[in-house]
């Protein structure tokens, strides 16, 4: 497969990209022959980056519309309150099947750009997913909701595994100490990747791996987010979402809540999409290199913006094609032209906003199946 007169987010510089089993096998700045047998694709004001790595998200979680009308301490706080004031809504979306719930949750990342997940619970049932579902850890919940975390921390079988665990979600005294706590029970010096970290110290960071980053959770939660601008100097900050409970669907959104706060650089946080979780959780993935998996998004570059522009700038209307391994996993109507070869039986058609998109899979029959169980349930798509 060949991608050809693309522009690189964030540099700008002209990219044709050669696809080969899966990987990339060639990227440069000058056109690649049409190889006949294989696909062609020309794209016109488009720009090309790594699929984007989301380091954290609850799968299960995102039909849950947001929950929580104040601000909060920290997260048991919460947790408490939309369970006494939010029951129904809970009881609602909880009559789905967790099945359900966490395919659903799979094509929301997909929709954004979204290749790789990591998603924080329980390991899913595998439905032959689009995107890489990264569940290669293990995933403690927190100090304050897992019982007997501290023997979960310390099993010998698992010393060589990375730890996922939220972690410092709170602007109290309490979520400070809650870090001092799980740095002091590590006792087998486990690779901690820390979840949130609101409330983390730079001295307490030294202890970590690296920290998932999640802004537009923090802010909806406790109007304040972890001090990345200061834990940068000590660990990689990795980029989650969390949830439809405690945020927007729509990443880029998330993304440019992110920048707005200005604590990292648009480098330091294209990084944290990409190259850094990649290093982070071991995956051939988060750069735009021969030999890399062939996990790529294409987008609509803004008209007359520069690439750095258009990609903060981006939603999932604007996304062209979404590859994952060298498959084609979401592509955009205006491609199909140049598509024609391609088996439409695998894919199934969906209309976001004003833009009509392919995916691959049947998700207009998940999508009926789940209104089975909650009518009225709301999609950002139809």
């Amino acid at each position: 497969m060949i991608l050809n007169n693309l522009k690189t987010a964030l540099s700008g510089d002209p990219a044709n990209i050669r696809i080969k089993e899966g990987s990339i096998d060639d990227i440069s700045p000058l056109w690649h022959n049409a190889v006949s047998g294989h696909l062609n694709l020309t794209f016109n004001n488009a720009i090309v980056f790594p699929g984007i790595i989301n380091s954290h998200d609850h799968l299960d979680f995102n039909l849950f519309p947001s929950l929580g009308d104040r601000t909060y301490s920290n997260y048991t706080e919460w947790g408490q309150y939309i369970h006494a004031h939010f029951k129904d809504k809970i009881d609602r979306v909880l009559k789905i099947p967790v099945d359900l719930r966490e395919q659903w949750g799979v094509y929301k990342n997909l929709i954004n750009g979204v290749t790789t997940v990591i998603n924080h619970g329980k390991k899913i049932k595998k439905h032959c997913d689009p995107i890489t579902v990264y569940e290669h850890c293990q995933c403690i919940h927190s100090v304050q909701f897992e019982k007997k975390w501290w023997l979960s921390l310390n099993n010998p079988l698992k010393k060589n595994v990375p730890v996922a665990i939220h972690t410092g979600e709170g602007v109290d005294k309490e979520s400070g100490e809650e870090i001092d706590r799980l740095i002091k029970r590590n006792l087998l010096k486990r690779n901690i990747i820390g979840v949130h970290g609101v409330a983390m110290k730079e001295e307490q960071a030294q202890a970590f791996k690296a920290l998932v980053w999640c802004p537009e959770s923090n802010y909806f939660l406790l109007n304040k987010s972890a001090p990345v601008n200061q834990l940068k100097k000590h660990i990689p900050i990795l980029f989650g979402t969390d949830s439809t409970l405690t945020g927007t669907w729509n990443l880029w959104e998330h993304i440019r809540r992110a920048r707005a706060t200005r604590q990292l650089t648009d480098s330091e946080l294209f990084d944290s999409l990409t190259v850094n979780p990649a290093k982070t959780w071991g995956l051939n993935s988060g750069e735009l290199a021969p030999g890399k998996d062939a996990d790529l998004v294409v987008a609509r570059e803004k008209t007359g913006a520069r690439t750095v522009e258009s990609f903060f700038g981006l939603d999932p209307q604007d996304i062209l094609l979404v590859m994952h391994k060298g498959d084609i996993v979401l592509f955009d109507e205006e491609l199909y032209p140049q598509l024609k070869s391609i088996e439409l039986e695998h894919y199934s058609k969906i209309y976001e906003k004003s833009t009509c998109k392919y995916v691959a899979g049947n998700l207009p029959a998940l999508m009926r199946t789940i209104e089975q169980y909650y009518r009225g349930v709301s999609f950002p798509i139809i």
